[in-house]
This record gives C-alpha cells, sequence and structure tokens, in this order.
C-alpha cells in the first residue's frame, strides 16, 4: 500500500453513526453483531486525523418510515421522496439508541450531523439530509474550511451508512480511507459488495489501524 503524502493538519476522522441502536446492546432495534465492539479502533483511527466529525441518527417516533400498520420491514415507502424502505423504529432522540456506544466520548468530536430529524426523511449517507444529496448537513464544507483533503472512515454498518458516506465524501472530492476495523456490516454479502463499490469509487480500503500507521 502506497504512503500517502499528507500532514495531520490535512486528515480527518470520521465516526459514522457509531450508535447503541446499531448494536446488541438495542436487540429490538437493528442490532449488527460486534457493533459495540468498534470503539477502540474509531479511537485509535483518531490518533491520525487533526480533526474528529461524527454523525447520529437522529428520528422522530412519529417517522413515517417506522414499520408498522401492517408494512413490514425492507419494504418500499411510497408518496414520499426522502423515504425508500419501512425499518424497525431505532435511534429515536432520547432514547439509549440514540447514544454513542460505550467507549466514544461526545465531547471528542469538533462537528456533528444529526440526520433523519424530520418524519418524512430518511437518509443513509451523513453528507446530506436527502436521499438525492442536494441538501447539506455542512459536514463537507466544514471539512473544506479546515483544509481536509482526506477522510478516515469507520462506524455502522458498512453496508448501508458507511458505504453511502463514503461515497459521498469520495465525490466531493476528498481521498477516503476506509478503516474494516472499525466498522461493522449486517450480511457478509452485502458488505463484500458494498467494498467493491467503494474500491471502484478509488476508496481506499485498510484492514486496521494497524495499516493506517502505514499509509499515514
Amino acid at each position: 500500500m502506497q504512503k500517502l503524502n499528507l500532514s495531520k493538519n490535512e486528515i480527518a476522522a470520521f465516526d459514522i453513526d457509531a450508535q447503541q441502536t446499531f448494536t446488541p446492546l438495542c436487540p429490538d432495534e437493528l442490532p449488527v453483531a460486534g457493533g459495540d465492539m468498534i470503539a477502540e479502533e474509531l479511537n485509535a483511527q483518531a490518533a491520525f486525523a487533526s480533526v474528529r466529525v461524527a454523525s447520529r441518527d437522529a428520528h422522530s417516533p412519529n417517522a413515517v418510515w417506522i414499520a408498522k400498520n401492517g408494512h413490514a420491514p425492507l419494504t418500499p415507502v411510497t408518496g414520499y421522496e426522502n423515504c425508500d424502505l419501512y425499518w424497525p423504529s431505532h435511534a429515536i432522540v432520547g432514547t439509549k439508541g440514540f447514544d454513542f456506544i460505550p467507549g466514544l466520548d461526545p465531547k471528542a468530536y469538533s462537528y456533528q450531523v444529526y440526520k433523519g430529524i424530520e418524519p418524512a426523511m430518511h437518509p443513509y449517507g451523513a453528507c446530506y439530509h436527502d436521499l438525492k444529496d442536494t441538501l447539506s448537513t455542512g459536514v463537507i464544507e466544514f471539512l473544506k474550511a479546515r483544509g481536509i483533503k482526506a477522510v478516515i472512515c469507520g462506524g455502522l454498518a458498512t453496508d448501508y451508512c458507511v458505504k453511502t458516506t463514503a461515497l459521498q465524501l469520495a465525490r466531493a472530492g476528498f481521498t477516503v480511507i476506509l478503516n474494516l476495523a472499525a466498522c461493522r456490516g449486517i450480511a457478509p454479502d452485502t458488505v463484500a459488495a458494498a467494498i467493491k463499490e467503494m474500491q471502484e469509487q478509488g476508496i481506499i480500503i485498510a484492514e486496521n489501524s494497524a495499516e493506517l500507521k502505514n499509509l499515514l
């Protein structure tokens, strides 16, 4: 792996949706196996960066995409352009699921994105509030204002919000590095497809923070 010619001041770390809702700590929400075990790697990757940012799902209990009233999870939502599928209720503001996973300090971040606040919006990526990537959350602008050129990404889940955010960052012109040890995914096949898609878009895949040391 070729070493990147970057200073620490040009590197940011992005903790994407590293929340209890996506872990076995909230078994009735959207638990991802091992999702509560990534804090050590997220903290390790932050040591390579001058700026650390985070995103969190911040949902309403009245969200239109919550699977109920005969709507099964992962079936299509109709009539709302910024909700594509029904999902189990998760990451409701004020609940345990909204909180960061154990081992992460909410005060460690220079910028946080709260996404999906509006009841009729359910974005996956952290860079835009809408599914068409037109309504910015401000994180791209924040990173560019800080002179950031590369972003190390980790979080939950690899095959959904992490992938979408990494692709958004790559399209915005950043060098994007995915730290696999700082991620967990929902299913092996969709994780493999996500990694392939990210690699095809120029995203660098690192196995862990030890490999990041060789890269950075």
